[in-house]
Formats: structure tokens, sequence, C-alpha cells
């Protein structure tokens, strides 16, 4: 069953009278990358929220936003200290005496220094930690059932292309013998056109020795086989594998060097064209396990 990388969960619940809301979204990535945010009174638990998520998912970029509500409703704001304010406020005004600088102090120039704000906010105490914590599995629990949900219909997309794919090789072996005849009957008039004769009897022996060579050089119903093989495995890993998405695009690989090939050896227009529309539908399906877990 695929599952997909992207989705969203979320949930809430109530600590120490206040209020935390959580958020955590997935996008597609490599490795798993996890980014936490979270108000001050939980910063010390950072790491075994990480490891939270880790025991989640095992891949995907995901950000973890906790955001924390008092009973008033606002949000939680850390104080500042005013000796600190005040002394950062001299030392710029003594920077701009120093070097002679007209510019105006302004609120940037504040907030970029982090040490003036207190940290006299508590920890959240452990027990109401706890209730955070059962928050956010839900919120993990909810993304994964999203996650869930569009790797359904990633599946049903990809189902549908892997048949288009398997018709057009059926199209192209249903094809192969007729061109390499009609090549070679265009080559047996050409012969006939340059030695200006009714009929090529004369050289049945050369002829039919260059119709083997062509035969055997524009062969491609090795490539077709293995294409149709790669078909199999693609849809057996999409049902079976519990981490598909390295090993399809692997699979995706493999299928574009086969249709490659077989425009390679080609002698006929038609087939060409088939596997051009081939590539176009592997390229579509490249794209699409790029979301897959």
């Amino acid at each position: 069953m695929l599952v997909s990388m992207t989705g969203f969960g979320r949930a809430a619940t109530i600590c120490n009278n206040s209020v935390f809301e959580i958020e955590i979204k997935s996008i597609n990535s490599r490795y798993l990358d996890i980014l936490i945010k979270v108000p001050q009174s939980v910063s010390n638990k950072e790491y075994e929220l990480r490891e939270i998520i880790k025991s989640k998912f095992n891949r995907g970029k995901l950000s973890l936003i906790v955001t924390k509500k008092n009973g008033n409703g606002s949000n939680e704001i850390s104080g500042f200290d005013s000796n600190k304010l005040k002394n950062y406020l001299l030392l710029i005004k003594e920077i701009k005496r120093q070097v002679k600088l007209k510019e105006k102090i302004k609120l940037e120039h504040i907030l970029a220094n982090k040490d003036i704000f207190s940290s006299s906010v508590e920890d959240l105490p452990e027990e109401e930690f706890e209730k955070l914590k059962v928050a956010i599995v839900k919120a993990s629990d909810d993304l994964i059932k999203m996650k869930k949900k569009e790797g359904i219909e990633l599946e049903k997309d990809l189902i549908q292309r892997l048949k288009n794919i398997e018709n057009k090789v059926q199209k192209i072996e249903s094809i192969i013998s007729v061109s390499i005849n009609d090549h070679f009957e265009n080559y047996k008039l050409k012969v006939i056109q340059l030695l200006n004769q009714k009929s090529a009897e004369l050289y049945d022996d050369r002829l039919k020795f260059e119709l083997a060579l062509l035969a055997e050089k524009s062969d491609i119903s090795e490539e077709c086989v293995r294409l149709k093989s790669h078909l199999k495995f693609f849809l057996e890993a999409m049902k079976k594998e519990s981490e598909p998405g390295r090993k399809l695009n692997f699979l995706c690989q493999e299928m574009n060097r086969e249709a490659n090939t077989i425009s390679a050896k080609s002698l006929s227009l038609e087939i060409t064209h088939k596997t051009i529309e081939i590539k176009e539908e592997i390229e579509r399906i490249r794209e699409q396990i790029q979301n897959v877990e």
C-alpha cells in the first residue's frame, strides 16, 4: 500500500490552564527531516518530541508547531530585562557617536538582540507535558490518516499509467515483424532502382543475408519482455513493499532505459512514436513517486 509524504495533522489540549494547539505538516524529502517550533515552556523537551516524530515517520520533511494560548486567548510572551534594554540602547548610541552615524534607532535593531529578553517562563510540569505528548501523537495519527488517503489516490493513478504503458508495449510487439519486413522491402526496392533492373533475383542470397542481419539488429523483443517484467515488479512493489519509494524510483530508471533501447533499435516510425508516449508516462510516474514514502 502506498503512503504519500504530504499531509497535515492537527490536535489541541489543555495543559496548566493554557491551551496548546499542535500542527504537524509533511512534504516530500529523500530523508527524514524534522523541524520543531515550541513555546519556551516546552523548549527543554524538544528531544522527546523529536523522538515521538521519529517513531511515527520514516521519510519526509516534517514541521511540528506547538502554540500556547493563555487563559485570555493570547500567545505565550516572554518578558524582557529593562536594565539590559537600557544598557543596549546606550551601547547603540555610543556606537553611532563613534562612527558618526545619523541613522535613527529602529525597533528591529532592538529586537535583533535576544539577550534583552528574560527567560522567566516556567517549564511545563511533567504531568502536563504528558498530556501534550498525547495530543502530539493524536496530531501525528491525523497526519498519517491523511497521508494514507492521498496514497490511495496516488496508487490509482499509477496503476492506470502502468496499464497505458503495457498496452503500448503490446502494440509495439504486434508490429515488430511487420516493420522489419516493410523496411526490407523498401531496401530491396532501392537495390532494384540502383541496379536499374526489373528484379533483384540475382542477388537473392545476399538480400536474404541482409534481411537476417536487419532482423537481428532491430530485434526489440527482449527489451519488450524486460519492460513488461519491470511493470509487473512495479505493481508488486506498490502492493507489498512497506516503503516502496526508492524501489519504485529504481524501476522507473530501468523502464526508461528499455524504452530508450527500443527507440534506438526500431526501424518503424510508429514504434518510435509509441516509445515516446511510453517515456512520457514513465516521466509522469517518476514525478508521482517522488511523493511516495
